[in-house]
């Protein structure tokens, strides 16, 4: 319980900001204390961006073959993208792409078999990802599919706020059509569960947002709140899940209700997305609730703009790896004190005798 958490981190897009912010974050000693991180990448590109980088001359590296080869007190590097690759920052390129694919692949190769407690994930073009992987629209969709789990939500989370989402990377035009109750409760149980799990919260009290303006008022703007809204939230305190609802976004972040709700649960992408982006940029990680492993990853983008040129943030990225750190542990708290619950045999107790009803 008390060991260092192992932390792979992929490298994102070779010419964004992934390797730079990691850098920053990784200079951090009190991370080094808390985690053993493994960059699943490059070390030359490591290298490249270290260099253009005046304060991190400290930053000890280990290049290993294995995620079992760690070393517990240093900067652990498995060179898994090749090395003859052209490093152009600022520029999307189908090799910097490749490179984001493949290092994203073997870091999830090696937290499917164990060898890592975590993922954190820098960001990645996913239109030049989907060229080398067709179908792929990004981390959330990829890990669902590859740990094989029931379901999976896009959670927004920082110290004072976590949004959630229905629908993920789908168009909004299409975000009616596939509203339904059960889709609703499903992720309602998901946000409780991780809520409970991930993030150590009793009794979870949730705020649901309608999806038209002023939740249709009545009817008038839009039936999906009366028509599955709300049947959804009533299923859900039918099988004692504090949800409430539904709340018109507009008003409800103006009057920061948001805080007073452990999490929020949106009805698609940029309702959730917006708000949390604008409260909580700086500090915000992206976690995948719902999945038997643990993923975050930093709340921005590639951010070509600032590619090379040593002013990108490294807060979210710092955020996300700390945020990994926090959820692994909640985890093994919770699993460890439901390990050994007593239940109760069916028709009646050890003795064989049917207990009182």
């Amino acid at each position: 319980m008390n060991r260092k958490i192992i932390i792979g981190i992929t490298q994102g897009d070779t010419n964004g900001i992934g390797y730079e912010v990691i850098i920053k974050s990784l200079t951090d000693a009190r991370l080094l204390d808390l985690c053993v991180p493994i960059v699943y990448g490059s070390s030359r590109a490591f290298g490249f961006y270290k260099k253009q980088l005046s304060d991190v001359e400290n930053l000890n590296t280990n290049i290993i073959s294995t995620a079992k080869d760690y070393h517990p007190k240093r900067v652990n590097i498995i060179n898994c993208v090749p090395d003859n690759f052209r490093i152009d920052p600022g520029q999307p390129a189908p090799e910097a792409a490749g490179a984001a694919l493949i290092s994203l692949q073997s870091a999830v190769a090696d937290l499917k078999k164990g060898d890592l407690d975590a993922i954190v994930t820098a960001p990645l073009n996913k239109k030049a990802v989907a060229l080398h992987l067709p179908g792929f629209i990004g981390h959330t969709e990829y890990l669902v599919s590859e740990t094989e789990a029931r379901d999976g939500m896009m959670f927004m989370i920082s110290d004072k706020l976590r949004v959630g989402a229905v629908t993920n990377h789908l168009a909004l035009s299409s975000v009616p059509s596939v509203l339904t109750e059960e889709k609703i409760v499903s992720k309602l149980r998901l946000m409780n569960e991780s809520l409970m799990r991930d993030f150590a919260i009793v009794r979870p009290k949730i705020a649901v947002l309608g999806l038209n303006p002023h939740s249709g008022d009545g009817g008038m703007l839009g039936s999906e709140e009366i028509d599955v809204i709300n049947p959804a939230i009533e299923q859900a305190n039918h099988e004692n899940i504090l949800a409430f609802g539904a709340y018109s976004p507009d008003g409800f972040f103006s009057t920061h209700q948001q805080y007073n709700f452990d999490a929020v649960l949106a009805m698609y992408h940029d309702q959730g997305l917006i708000p949390f982006k604008a409260l909580a940029f700086d500090t915000g990680v992206n976690f995948t609730a719902g999945l038997p492993v643990v993923r975050t990853a930093p709340d921005h983008g590639t951010a070509y703009e600032l590619a090379g040129k040593g002013l990108a943030n490294p807060m979210p990225m710092k955020s996300a790896i700390y945020a990994a750190i926090d959820i692994v542990r909640n985890r093994w708290s919770y699993d460890k004190m439901r390990e050994n619950v007593l239940r109760p045999s069916a028709g009646g107790n050890q003795n064989g005798v049917r207990g009182p009803v």
